[in-house]
């Protein structure tokens, strides 16, 4: 499996398109299309969805970012960007989490309904069935730039992965030739988050009369961490606690399966 070889669709002077933005754009434009029609089939008003929209994405994105920058990132990156704060704005290189989005934008998202008096677990709900296609489509830009990959494989599905986007160890070409290849971890999280929307679409027709406001949400927030708990296990780019292959992901994830299906336990 091969990378495109640029990054960058065309650039005119300091202004560059980037396959990793087009995507984002893309898949923000999809997963709210999604969600706009849920909120309609709702019975509300998808013009306050489009107004909320906006007060949900750009908090959304920023607490995607930081929590990566500050979470997620290896300590020796975490240096480079405290160093060079400029870079932590530097979105379109890659490095952010779903995790610091969800919980920003969801922060967000109440403020907005508590002001306008808007239901907020119907907006949560519908933004929940389009975030996973969302998710899907915006992985993509992990193959661009070569990110988000596992240890070495022999399975055929593996990655190549450039000498200049690798990290240690897997820098000494010695040991780690070209020839070698790694575990797509975005093609893994991709596809389990196509079957999440599939499925997540399926049970919002099927069991309607049976769901209450909220329940949507609390599969997403079923579904998607167990998945990515099970991933994370095979990353080789985040910090993990000393001596252990667990990191805060790990502790969020099994928190958020855990909470939501015993939430969802007790409501039904």
């Amino acid at each position: 499996m091969y990378p495109p070889v640029s990054p960058i669709i065309f650039q005119l002077g300091p202004f560059a398109l980037r396959w990793y933005g087009l995507l984002m754009a893309t898949a923000v434009i999809l997963g709210a299309q999604i969600a706009s029609r849920e909120v309609a089939r709702r019975g509300l008003k998808a013009d306050d969805f489009w107004d909320l929209l906006l007060w949900v994405v750009i908090p959304g994105f920023l607490g995607a970012r930081l929590y990566y920058v500050f979470v997620q990132s290896p300590r020796s990156e975490l240096g480079q960007y405290l160093s060079h704060p400029l870079r932590i704005l530097q979105i379109w290189e890659g490095g952010i989490h779903i995790f610091g989005g969800f919980i920003a934008g969801s922060i967000a998202l109440f403020l907005y309904c508590r002001l306008r008096n808007l239901p907020a677990l119907k907006f949560l709900d519908s933004i929940a069935l389009g975030l996973p296609l969302a998710q899907a489509i915006g992985r993509w830009g992990n193959f661009i730039n070569q990110e988000l990959y596992g240890p070495p494989t022999t399975l055929p599905w593996g990655l190549r992965i450039d000498p200049q986007h690798r990290i240690p160890p897997y820098t000494d070409l010695n040991q780690y030739p070209d020839t070698v290849r790694f575990q797509p971890l975005f093609l893994y999280e991709s596809v389990w988050n196509l079957i999440g929307f599939g499925l997540l679409f399926w049970i919002s027709r099927k069991f309607d009369s049976k769901l209450k406001d909220g329940d949507l949400t609390l599969l997403y927030l079923i579904w998607y961490p167990l998945g990515r708990f099970f991933i994370e296990l095979l990353r080789t780019d985040s910090w993990f606690f000393p001596g252990t292959p667990f990191n805060m992901v790990h502790i969020l994830s099994a928190a958020a399966v855990l909470t939501s299906a015993f939430v969802l336990y007790r409501r039904h």
